[in-house]
């Protein structure tokens, strides 16, 4: 299995914290999201570890690291710079967010999951809004689920049922990642104008390429979860990490 987690974003929301540094590199009390992150995954057999990286790249110095600049990131979002790492993609792959902590069950259930295309979601996460007015619920990455499927995925579902929140972990077994690169290049060569809820391929969000999946017929598999995550988007995420990861 290999691991790509896309870090190439600057952390603008979290002031003074990411001024100077990569947002995966800030501290959460006394350790950065990247060994929060680490530290989970040494629990698993993985065989590279990438990280795509964007402004301030020279902050990045541990060693047994595969690392991706993404020299374009101004042009980029998510799935932009991701796809800068697209040689990476093959195999079994899990795609992980930069910004997010997650407990050991939470892994555990993603790299269970027998699905080609699988995306981590947790059912009760509106909990996890309460007093988050930097970071409203309005700002979700919400997907409505249909048992086994994936129905939609985009920020602010509010009218369907069975609605959760993807986390930013996206599983591929080796025929989900040849199907993953293999839509990618199809658009990159014949896709122009807006790409779903971003304004082009290029400034996409992963959860538009997902979205896309499910609109062609792919079958994207939820990955029910259970357990202790946040995502450190603000200050008062900061806070509320602090508090849940001592």
């Amino acid at each position: 299995m290999k691991i790509i987690v896309i870090a190439a974003g600057s952390g603008k929301r979290l002031g003074e914290s990411t001024k100077n540094v990569p947002k995966y590199l800030i501290k959460v009390n006394k350790k950065t999201i990247m060994e929060h992150q680490l530290d989970v995954f040494k629990k698993i057999p993985y065989e590279n570890f990438i990280v795509i990286t964007g402004p301030h790249k020279e902050k990045f110095t541990l060693n047994n690291i595969t690392y991706v600049e993404d020299k374009n990131y101004p042009q980029h979002d998510i799935l932009g710079s991701l796809m800068e790492a697209r040689n990476y993609i093959s195999g079994e792959v899990l795609i992980v967010y930069s910004d997010i902590i997650f407990d050991d069950n939470i892994l555990s259930k993603i790299v269970e999951s027998k699905s080609d295309i699988g995306i981590a979601v947790d059912m009760s996460w509106e909990k996890g809004y309460e007093g988050r007015t930097e970071h409203p619920r309005s700002e979700a990455e919400n997907v409505s689920v249909n048992g086994d499927d994936i129905l939609k995925i985009k920020k602010n579902i509010t009218d369907e049922n069975n609605i959760g929140e993807f986390l930013g972990i996206l599983k591929l077994s080796a025929k989900g990642s040849k199907i993953f690169v293999k839509k990618f290049l199809e658009l990159e060569g014949t896709h122009v104008g807006r790409f779903h809820d971003a304004p082009s391929l290029q400034k996409a969000y992963l959860t538009d390429m997902i979205q896309e999946l499910i609109d062609s017929g792919i079958k994207v598999n939820p990955i029910m979860i259970s357990g202790k995550w946040c995502e450190i988007d603000t200050r008062q995420d900061l806070e509320r990490a602090s508090r849940l990861f001592i």
